[in-house]
């Protein structure tokens, strides 16, 4: 697959399909690729790709420090995944698209549309992570890699990432780095010399900022209340993706459309058609 440089950082993506472009990112947390679309939770069996591709240009992509995509040891923010999206329009030379959004992926979503809400046609707000136990999680999974590191160094990160096969998702102790350690070993040798007083800053930071609220996470919601960007939220209903998440968002957005559909009835006959719908309503 092809991958284009954004900000330094290489990005694998994937064009499939043919109609305006959909600009799609991906669930699955810290370890969002694009196959995500097809193998994770709800969206496996949905395949909405192959009800939306026939209709629209869906533009995937492997989050930064996720899939096959590059990395960089900072306290990464909302905003460096909005960097992300928008430098990967710029490469496709879209002017702007409809952005979608699965997991927490629409934390991004609505965080591009707020930055830059020119380039966005609409929002697709699909399972939108948060929740008090969510947030409780993420902190958790944070703390736990700091632990490890404190107490092995980060060369004991990057030996314990490459002889096991797991994401900072699933194995915390790995941390957010762990997939482009065991793909780089130019990274693997900068990671393991960082210095461990920055890194724990840096990690630190990241935790506290990217996760500082017991809803959805992302933009600030007096700009969320100000944003003119037609949406589509679709709630998810477990600890990761609260019911709770998707009508903070359904209230902080004026121009939404809440599917209130319960995730059991939320099918491959139902959900793409609801989403295919609104994208041609607007």
């Amino acid at each position: 697959m092809p991958a284009a440089v954004i900000d330094g950082i290489a990005t694998r993506y994937e064009v499939a399909g043919s109609g305006p472009p959909l600009l799609m990112f991906s669930p699955g947390g810290f370890d969002s690729s694009l196959e995500s679309w097809r193998t994770v939770g709800v969206y496996r069996r949905l395949r909405l790709l192959d009800h939306l591709t026939p209709h629209y240009t869906c533009i995937t992509f492997d989050r930064r420090e996720s899939g096959h995509s590059g990395g960089r040891v900072e306290r990464i923010s909302w905003a460096g995944y909005v960097a992300q999206g928008l430098g990967l329009l710029d490469h496709l030379n879209v002017a702007s698209a409809h952005l979608m959004g699965g997991c927490v992926g629409c934390s991004s979503v609505a965080a591009l549309a707020v930055a830059r809400p020119e380039r966005v046609l609409s929002m697709v707000l699909y399972s939108p992570a948060g929740g008090v136990a969510y947030r409780m999680k993420q902190h958790s999974r944070f703390t736990q890699h700091l632990a490890y590191s404190d107490k092995y160094g980060l060369g004991g990160v990057v030996a314990l990432a490459r002889g096991t096969v797991d994401g900072f998702s699933k194995d915390p102790r790995v941390g957010p780095w762990a997939g482009v350690i065991r793909r780089d070993a130019d990274f693997a040798d900068r990671y393991a010399g960082t210095d461990p007083d920055r890194y724990r800053i840096a990690v630190t930071g990241m935790a506290r900022l990217l996760f500082d609220r017991d809803t959805v996470p992302g933009p600030e919601p007096e700009d969320l209340l100000l944003l003119d960007v037609p949406a589509l939220i679709v709630p998810g209903q477990d600890d990761s993706h609260a019911p709770s998440a998707a009508r903070y968002l359904q209230e902080c957005l004026p121009h939404a459309q809440y599917w209130d559909v319960p995730v059991a009835e939320q099918t491959e006959e139902s959900a793409p058609s609801r989403v295919l719908e609104f994208l041609k309503s607007v």
